[in-house]
């Protein structure tokens, strides 16, 4: 097989992988912040079940929860689900999971902050919904980037996964390629995309974080 050809295999299995990441991200972004707010909340039922929750996200492995997702409905519902249906449940098991993880890491910035400041906002006639935008918000942003970054290069390596759906990420298809040329040569090249992804993602987020460093604790 021509290089040219191999390359376009794997950059078509990189579009998949592409759009995994950034469905992820928009979903377990916001959601994250939803589950940080459950997870501290006063209402103890709601505390409960959002802890229930992160423990069964963290505490089983992503490729039994998507693989729970992919089949699930028919076994436990006996539900016949239609063929895009792969790429749904791909999509709800990552934003899921990795919600669980970002809302862990809002909560840490979140609590990190001293409760003076909510206090002097008061004063000063802050709602609490400003308090948290324009006071508590830009300071967890700064905090916990670092802990974020960490877990956005973990999902650039996590979209692999999705291959247990049949999906025809970019890991998919260096798996099919290495065994129909008998050669390593397709896995190097995934693996040379796949850090030069990451990279250009480690790039992103430092220049982030430089441009959120006119704020100092």
């Amino acid at each position: 097989m021509e290089f040219a050809t191999m390359m376009e295999l794997l950059l078509s299995g990189f579009v998949f992988t592409l759009q995994i990441f950034v469905t992820t991200l928009l979903g377990a972004l916001p959601l994250g912040i939803l589950v940080a707010l459950g997870r501290m909340s006063r209402f103890k039922p709601i505390a409960l079940v959002t802890r229930f929750y992160i423990s069964v996200m963290r505490g089983t492995p992503l490729m039994l929860q998507l693989m729970a997702l992919m089949f699930g409905p028919y076994y436990l519902l006996g539900l016949q689900m239609g063929n895009d249906w792969k790429y749904v449940a791909c999509s709800i098991g990552f934003i899921v999971n990795y919600a669980a993880y970002f809302g862990e890491i809002y909560r840490s910035g979140i609590q990190s902050i001293p409760q003076g400041q909510y206090e002097a906002a008061s004063v000063l006639g802050y709602s609490r919904l400003q308090t948290f935008t324009k006071i508590v918000l830009p300071q967890v942003v700064k905090r916990i980037l670092p802990a974020m970054g960490n877990e956005v290069i973990t999902l650039v390596k996590d979209t692999s996964l999705a291959f247990v759906l049949g999906i025809a990420e970019m890991f998919s298809q260096a798996k099919a390629l290495a065994a129909s040329q008998i050669s390593m040569v397709p896995y190097v090249i995934a693996g040379a995309i796949y850090w030069i992804f990451n990279f250009i993602v480690e790039m992103i987020l430092t220049r982030i974080e430089k441009r959120l460093n006119y704020y100092r604790d």
